[in-house]
């Protein structure tokens, strides 16, 4: 038995599917303690944007600590915070027309979710928050009850808070989720009594990676707007320039009232997390939602040398838009050759997915892959989903060669794997 089977809690999963020990990373590869060097399209759930140990964001953190700079502070004023809030003022808020304010919560999405809610009901005097079909938020109560995956929601072992949930975009061909919504809202006889919020995904992660498209997401702005709720955007996953702007839902004409930001925030892989909210919403009382670890300065000192090496200019948005562009490329026709297992392409930017008809399937090229080289998870809630998240820095090469591992474990399960009806052989 290895260290990890005996001292390790049975709730761990990554492991579980990508059975290696990791000891060296750089870019988008990694390496484990057998020597073995693996293309990462994984990049820690979306937390590594910028890829393994980014030269520039690594040597501002070793400065940072060779100068003595102090690391944890509690909610203390430090030149670490002021370096970054001033940064991303000036860079990312202010050329975006945003004029929020931010909250430090505790490291971890789920904490900035929670925030977010807590805030909204406080702001509103309301309870009820409006989620989506195969949304994930996050699994400490408040931002579970968010989520709309049954297996997390089981974890709770108690009641959780109300929401009221509705079909996501496409989720039901010929249904109209909003249509739904609106009616409901504008009925006092419907039973839904008005939101405090509602919380949406522009690009579901661990839902399935289905992406809002700017109409539906105009539409549920002004259903927020006319309903006093407030409209949150969990930008936790598609943020931070997944889909090719800084904020996923820049290109879609929305101005969310509540951001929440976490993983790739902070550049390296360091715990942080934050909550943008508009300025007539932040009512907290000192103290009222607090934590220990809301100053995590080598955090702020990697989100600022971030901003500042990759997003002063257009210049590095128009190349992941490019490189989304070659990606989408690249797996359109592995989605039309295996059309007859009911391959289809989700996502958007450098956020895709394929789903397969079969959740096993699907399963089995994420074993094959990773045998072959290449990390790559499922997603959806049967795990139907291959979810891609390369590095935002990744070269043109390195896409080519991960979407090379991909197609080649995608023929090894489908060589293997059970034989098709008839009628589909017939098809393909």
């Amino acid at each position: 038995m290895n260290i990890f089977d005996e001292l390790e809690s049975n709730v761990r999963t990554y492991c579980r599917q990508f059975p290696a020990v990791f000891d060296w990373a750089s870019g988008h590869h990694v390496r484990d303690d057998q020597g073995r060097l693996y293309l990462d399209f994984l990049v820690c759930a979306g937390a590594l944007n910028y890829g393994h140990n980014p030269p520039a964001i690594v040597e501002a953190v070793i400065a940072y600590l060779r100068g003595g700079g102090i690391v944890s502070s509690l909610d203390f004023h430090t030149s670490a915070k002021a370096a970054f809030l001033t940064a991303f003022r000036d860079v990312i808020l202010a050329p975006r027309g945003l004029d929020y304010v931010i909250q430090c919560t505790g490291p971890t999405g789920t904490n900035a979710v929670e925030a977010a809610l807590k805030l909204a009901r406080l702001a509103t005097g309301r309870t009820n928050v409006v989620a989506f079909s195969n949304a994930f938020h996050g699994v400490s109560t408040g931002a579970l009850a968010a989520t709309a995956n049954p297996r997390n929601r089981r974890g709770a072992g108690m009641p959780l808070a109300p929401v009221a949930r509705i079909p996501y975009e496409g989720y039901i061909p010929d249904v109209d989720g909003l249509a739904v919504l609106d009616a409901m809202l504008e009925d006092p006889g419907s039973g839904l009594d008005q939101p405090a919020a509602i919380i949406v995904e522009t690009v579901q992660g661990e839902g399935g990676l289905r992406a809002a498209s700017a109409e539906w997401l105009q539409r549920l702005q002004r259903i927020a707007r006319r309903t006093g709720a407030l409209l949150i955007v969990d930008d936790i996953q598609a943020g931070c320039g997944r889909t090719g702007t800084f904020f996923s839902f820049e290109e879609h004409g929305i101005e969310p009232d509540i951001v929440c930001l976490s993983k790739s925030i902070s550049a390296m892989g360091l715990p942080m997390a934050l909550v943008l909210l508009r300025r007539q919403y932040d009512v907290w009382e000192p103290g009222q939602h607090n934590g220990t670890f809301r100053g995590n300065n080598l955090a702020f000192v990697a989100a600022r040398a971030a901003i500042e090496t990759y997003w002063t200019t257009g210049a590095f948005g128009a190349a992941v838009r490019s490189k989304a562009s070659l990606l989408e490329d690249l797996l359109t026709p592995i989605v039309r050759r295996f059309a007859r297992r009911g391959a289809r392409l989700r996502g958007r930017g450098m956020m895709r997915g394929i789903i397969f008809d079969e959740p096993d399937f699907t399963q089995a090229i994420s074993k094959a892959a990773f045998a072959n080289g290449l990390i790559v998870e499922t997603c959806g809630p049967r795990d139907e989903v291959l979810k891609l998240l390369p590095p935002l820095t990744i070269d043109e090469a390195g896409i080519s060669k991960g979407v090379t591992l991909l197609r080649r474990a995608i023929e090894e399960v489908d060589r293997a794997y059970a034989p098709l009806p008839v009628q589909q052989q017939l098809i393909a």
